[in-house]
């Protein structure tokens, strides 16, 4: 396991941004800045066809179009909740792999939205209008009634989604186009074992050897969805020291919170959510103890708990290092002083941290409240019925009164969880409510009235237990008729779960707003103010923090220095069965050691890069300057870690599979000849 050390910051407004660095929107990108580098400044039709050619997975990862016939390229691990929700005890194609061998083949993913950014448009001046001088409160109220007309009025039909994206923490919005793909069909998947080789012990590791990838299929109309826009496969992979580019939606940084905002996640909220994610990875490994179906029907699971921890570890690791924190700290000294030097903005923007001190206090108070309350339970059945009672009462409402979620644009996406044919293991439900009301009464007590009210004079197994096995939200049919039937359907239900969501909801609404009052709507207010400042003191030619929203880090393959030596940056073939013991997590599937002699073991198969990325960018296609995709990435080094606050270039590293190694592994191992024919063509002109 590689050494923690301190993770170094480079700091814009006090040295320049350093040439990796930065996470970029496509209507910003720095191309002059490139071409003094690189010699390269990409125009704007080859950012246009990289932009249309990259996929978000609504749920939360990134992925491209590989091929002019939707042919999607991800991670295994961000299909693995398709993959085993296809699977059964026969067919379990998380441990044996998938492959479709003809369209007809092809599996359509239960809860799979694809969305491919079609249009930017700056709606800044629209929100602005109605906040300006209102207070807080208010502001907010009228800023989400904006958001939900701009994205209602944008969204033409139910294959396009609308997201207005708020950016520098509230000195931006644009309003982000997606063309919506909601039959995403499973085409090809590794066996676990090689998508997830090393398990645990290696993520956030590197050498890597990991084929972490799928392949999906986006539909229209119940045909092969056509995507000219795609990134063609090279055969060969990178060169060390190649100039590359990664493509993909960064889920969150933090980059420029204020230290009191910091000094909040490392002193209460990491360690919390931290201590309550590894108690959750006790049980779930517990419950896999119980059997071999207990085990399939909880993996994916268990493998999104475990590298939740491993990520969060790593944050707190770099949070808590004295040198990094300093340099958090200085970066946040430098801009008050420029901000006080200003005699202007010093007037209108001086006690701006101060105002954002007293409101992390307030949002500490209340946390704890609602990520038990209002966040859910991390269920499936309740999370089901909670949707279906707040919707029938939302659905009431104007849209632009509506609580974000069940706004019009997103409702195609919420149908299409809660009609979603997905297996549900009431055994792991009950486990997993168990474990959420245990939680409830430990953060809040016993004696607390939300909690009497929910557990009565029961333990939460025994509640869990009733709901779980008395509620029948499982089969889609008793969703599909609750869901028609409306806010009447509801109210006549006598369904247990249906009855807790409606317990529960008086409470957990309660705290939301409580919440969206006194933290949310300050927050957004100051944030605002911050950016305003910051664009002042240090121009608008800066990157965004990460949103999840579509971004392009530039980088170079480049290995780095680890306790005074160099770790190179590809990994071979030959080094995976150096590494095979023939015991999980570092046994390789029987179908490599029986095509080891046909294997070439100098191929590359792993790589890093100096691309800056964080969580969400996940099944990101990395690419070269002729837009040929000469990887995947599905990792990054433990160093990365520290990237949620800061960039450091030296250590920071992307991990990713080598194109050479997807073609080797398809055409000697697998055979899958129909996507190697659709994967392998000349490259489209830039």
């Amino acid at each position: 396991m590689a050494l923690l050390r301190s993770f170094p910051i480079v700091l814009w407004g006090l040295v320049a941004v350093h040439a990796e660095e930065g996470m970029w929107t496509y209507n910003n990108f720095p191309s002059q800045k490139l071409n003094a580098l690189h010699g390269f400044a990409p125009s704007e039709q080859w950012l246009e066809k990289a932009r249309l050619a990259s996929v978000r997975l609504a749920q939360g990862c990134s992925a491209s179009f590989v091929s002019p016939n939707g042919l999607i390229l991800t991670n295994h691990h961000c299909a693995t909740a398709c993959i085993q929700d296809l699977s059964t005890p026969e067919k379990d194609y998380l441990a044996k792999g998938f492959w479709a061998r003809q369209e007809g083949e092809e599996l359509r993913c239960p809860n799979v939205e694809a969305n491919q950014l079609a249009e930017i448009t700056d709606v800044t001046a629209a929100i602005t209008k109605v906040t300006s001088g209102k207070k807080d409160q208010e502001a907010n109220e009228a800023r989400k009634a904006e958001i939900a007309r701009l994205e209602k009025a944008a969204a033409t039909s139910e294959n396009v989604r609308c997201d207005v994206v708020t950016l520098y923490g509230g000195g931006h919005y644009e309003l982000y186009k997606y063309r919506r793909y909601q039959d995403v069909r499973l085409v090809f998947a590794p066996e676990l074992g090689i998508a997830l080789f090393g398990g645990d012990p290696d993520n956030f590791m590197f050498p890597r050897y990991n084929l972490d990838l799928s392949f999906l299929r986006a539909y229209d109309n119940g045909r092969p969805a056509a995507s000219p826009n795609f990134f063609a496969v090279s055969k060969s992979g990178p060169k060390e020291g190649d100039l590359t580019f990664v493509s993909g939606h960064p889920g969150g940084t933090y980059r420029q919170l204020t230290i009191a905002q910091l000094e909040l996640e490392r002193d209460f909220v990491k360690p919390h959510l931290l201590y309550s994610f590894s108690e959750l990875r006790g049980n779930l490994v517990q419950f896999q103890q119980r059997g071999a179906e207990q085990k399939r029907v909880s993996q994916s699971y268990l493998l999104s708990v475990e590298n939740t921890i491993k990520a969060f570890k790593g944050e707190q690791a770099a949070l808590t290092s004295k040198d990094f924190f300093k340099q958090l700290q200085a970066k946040e000294v430098d801009f008050r002083k420029r901000v006080m030097a200003d005699r202007k903005l010093a007037f209108g923007m001086g006690g701006l941290w101060d105002e954002m001190e007293a409101v992390v206090k307030r949002e500490r108070a209340l946390f704890l409240r609602y990520i038990y309350l209002a966040a859910g339970f991390r269920t499936s059945l309740f999370a089901h019925a909670r949707q279906l009672v707040r919707l029938a009462d939302e659905l009431a409402k104007p849209n632009e009164k509506r609580l974000e979620e069940y706004t019009e644009s997103r409702l195609p996406q919420l149908r299409q969880y809660l009609l979603s044919t997905a297996p549900v293991s009431k055994e792991l439900e009950i486990e997993k409510m168990t474990f959420a009301l245990t939680k409830l009464v430990e953060a809040l007590g016993p004696d607390d009235p939300d909690v009497r009210r929910i557990l009565g004079k029961q333990s939460p197994r025994e509640i869990a237990t009733s709901m779980v096995n008395g509620t029948q939200l499982d089969q889609p049919q008793v969703c599909k008729r609750l869901l028609e039937g409306g806010k009447a359907a509801l109210d006549q239900s006598t369904d247990p779960m249906i009855g807790l969501a409606r317990k529960i909801d008086p409470a957990a609404r309660a705290v939301r707003k409580q919440h969206e009052d006194e933290v949310e709507s300050p927050i957004k207010r100051l944030g605002e103010k911050l950016a305003q400042a910051r664009f002042a003191v240090y121009g608008a030619s800066i990157y965004p923090d990460a949103t999840f929203t579509l971004r392009l880090s530039v980088g170079q393959v480049k290995g780095w220095m680890e306790s005074g030596r160099m770790v190179h940056p590809f990994t071979i073939f030959g080094g995976a069965f150096e590494r095979h013991t023939g015991s999980d997590p570092f046994a390789l599937p029987g179908s490599w050691l029986d095509a080891k002699e046909k294997l070439n073991p100098q191929t590359h198969f792993n790589f890093v890069t100096t691309n800056d990325i964080i969580g969400g960018n996940s099944g990101s296609p990395v690419f070269n300057k002729d837009l040929q995709l000469v990887g995947l990435i599905f990792d990054g080094n433990i160093h990365s870690l520290g990237g949620n606050y800061g960039f450091d270039p030296e250590v920071n590293r992307a991990v990713a599979v080598d194109s050479a190694g997807i073609m080797e592994a398809l055409e000697k191992v697998y055979g899958a000849g129909r996507v190697v024919n659709e994967l392998f063509r000349p490259p489209p002109a830039p």
